[in-house]
């Protein structure tokens, strides 16, 4: 078993499914207790039941500010105490530019940069000096993606909040760094597209990584325990592109 997070205490939003639980799990056999929270009650017991006796889950929308207060209560009365926060919680839909709508904007941001703002602001009193952050971006911070600017603004926001955060919080050597992955075989993934049509995006997004294949949860999972651990103690503010060297051509 690696111990890397033995006896750390993490927050996961958005760890129902995806990235999210596959992260808590890599957290979990690395010897962490993991607090994951997702909107649904049925997919959020699911993956507490997948990860075992380390989890606990909380009902909670990541774009909701009351929501988040009763996160961090429940863990300030439970543990007392945060190492690790990874703020995952987000996603996104396509659409052109002449039909994108206010609500298509503010549910994007809403979540993807509102609930990621907050949740490490609310996350503050509990973090432990020298504690690690962790923001999930994507490969859309440097390559444009048609139908998807809504998006992909987003995530330039998440980019740059990690750039300034550590400033923030420097004296507090509080690490804060972005993950950035590239297309991934999870059912967000799938999402964007009619359940006909999935296979035959996964075989265009797969055509344009350099390895050739989709990138799997548990890949991006251990990226993540790497950012999260004292592993990753001198690496503060970059966005790791996990991706196959998608971003890089």
């Amino acid at each position: 078993m690696n111990t890397t997070l033995k006896d750390k205490v993490a927050l996961i939003t958005g760890a129902s499914t995806g990235i999210g639980l596959a992260t808590a799990q890599e957290f979990a056999a690395r010897g962490a207790k993991v607090y994951v929270t997702g909107r649904r009650q049925a997919e959020l017991d699911t993956a507490v039941a997948v990860i075992g006796s380390a989890a606990t889950g909380i009902r909670a929308d990541a774009a909701s500010l009351d929501d988040l207060d009763r996160v961090m209560a429940q863990i300030g009365r439970e543990t007392g105490h945060l190492d690790i926060v990874f703020a995952n919680a987000g996603g996104g839909d396509m659409l052109p530019l002449g039909a994108i709508t206010e609500q298509h904007y503010d549910r994007i941001f809403a979540s993807n940069v509102k609930g990621v703002l907050f949740t490490v602001q609310k996350a503050l009193p509990l973090l432990v000096d020298g504690g690690a952050v962790i923001l999930t971006g994507s490969t859309t911070t440097l390559q444009g993606t048609e139908n998807f600017s809504v998006y992909s603004a987003s995530k330039a926001a998440v980019r740059n909040f990690a750039r300034s955060w550590l400033l923030d919080l420097k004296a507090r050597r509080i690490r804060v760094n972005v993950i950035s992955p590239g297309p991934v075989r999870t059912p967000g993934l799938a999402g964007l597209v009619p359940p006909e049509h999935k296979e035959g995006l996964f075989a265009q997004l797969a055509g344009v990584v350099p390895m050739g294949r989709l990138g799997e949860p548990d890949e991006i999972g251990k990226a993540v325990a790497f950012l999260a651990s004292d592993d990753a103690s001198f690496i503060n503010g970059i966005e790791l592109f996990v991706d196959g060297g998608t971003a890089q051509i």
